[in-house]
């Protein structure tokens, strides 16, 4: 039995329409529970949860601190092609959109990589289009291994691989996984993905347990943030999480629910969410997932990433550019969405700092691996 069984026996408008019904006693037994039911997690999603805003945050700021103390991971995308195969209406990379396309070399990539080395960086994430034909197997692993010697942890974000795929990139040093179901309502993801191998739902959303049945190290889900009702798409990612978290208990889990970004296209988002919002799902969460990762990319702007700080983040990516060759030549492709934070590594680095964390730039080593993977 994998998840999609699991999500099988839920109706998303259904999902909807019990967190909606939720009262503010619904909300006051979940903030006193240690470890939240489905219920439970359904009342903190809910519109009667928006009165409890300072009590959730409180509380996910404890359970942060309990579990990660005051660190904070940085991370940087390197993007190696914006060749897409994909008719995704919300993408900068869609097939459909008329832009450069440009594929970096392993030269290319590595000029990149050595900028980002230079910042400080120890952890990076590889991204394409999803356009395998072209971008397969082999050059994701040739670019790993090329530029493994800069970095203690190399993970990737590319088009979904069958298990073995996963073991080829464990062999040449990439040890996570970050894989959006972008929504998890079965109906909207037809809508969205008219085209391309991305079409398929079920695969796309078994693939963190292939990856999990490979052993890569971390696993990263999420969903984009403006697509579908953030109620239900927060509850599906909640319970996912669980899923993975208890399946493939040795396996870091991380969850990220990027809002969506200007982009080539000009897609507007169909359910636009507040920071009100992003609030109430970011602190309901990490009320759920003690132990997960929580992630905030660079597509929200400086204010808000500094002042979400303390309710459960764990994870920031920095100095962010969504272009292949982005850090080598500036305006040199088409980007996959516009950043919104466009500070230096070092200066968020410095503000991390001054709000009284510790920017983490490095927090593992293949040493720690009882396998040989050189």
């Amino acid at each position: 039995m994998s998840f999609y069984d699991v999500i099988q026996k839920y109706d998303p408008q259904q999902v909807i329409a019990e967190i909606e019904a939720k009262t503010a006693t619904d909300v006051q037994r979940a903030l006193a529970s240690e470890h939240l039911s489905n219920d439970d997690y359904m009342a903190l999603l809910s519109p009667a949860a928006e009165g409890f805003l300072e009590e959730m945050a409180q509380k996910a700021h404890a359970i942060t601190l309990k579990r990660f103390g005051r660190t904070v991971l940085l991370y940087a995308p390197i993007y190696l092609s914006n060749e897409c195969h994909n008719g995704c209406l919300y993408c900068g990379f869609s097939v459909h959109n008329k832009v450069p396309r440009r594929t970096l070399n392993l030269d290319e990539i590595e000029q990149d990589a050595r900028i980002l080395h230079a910042q400080g960086f120890r952890h990076v994430l590889l991204l394409t289009g999803e356009a395998p034909g072209l971008i397969g197997n082999d050059f994701i692993a040739a670019a790993a291994m090329r530029i493994r010697p800069l970095f203690s942890s190399i993970g990737i974000e590319v088009y979904p691989m069958e298990t073995a795929g996963y073991k080829e990139m464990v062999d040449a040093g990439i040890d996570a996984l970050t894989i959006y179901q972008e929504t998890y309502d079965p109906e909207l993801y037809a809508q969205l993905h008219p085209s391309g191998r991305k079409r398929n739902y079920r695969f796309r959303l078994e693939t963190p347990e292939r990856g999990g049945a490979a052993g890569l190290r971390r696993i990263g889900i999420g969903f984009l943030l403006g697509l579908g009702d953030f109620r239900s798409e927060a509850f599906f990612a909640g319970l996912h999480g669980r899923y993975l978290a208890h399946h493939y208990w040795r396996t870091l889990l991380s969850v990220s629910f990027p809002r969506l970004r200007p982009a080539e296209g000009g897609f507007q988002p169909l359910n636009p969410v507040s920071d009100r919002k992003f609030v109430q799902l970011l602190c309901a969460m990490r009320l759920l997932l003690h132990d997960a990762g929580l992630v905030l990319s660079t597509r929200e702007n400086a204010e808000l990433r500094d002042n979400l700080l303390p309710l459960g983040i764990t994870q920031m990516s920095a100095g962010s550019c969504t272009a292949p060759g982005g850090y080598t030549e500036k305006d040199s492709a088409t980007e996959q969405f516009a950043i919104d934070d466009d500070r230096t590594p070092a200066e968020i680095a410095r503000v991390l700092q001054a709000h009284g964390y510790d920017p983490v730039w490095k927090d593992w080593d293949g040493a720690f691996l009882t396998r040989d993977v050189g």
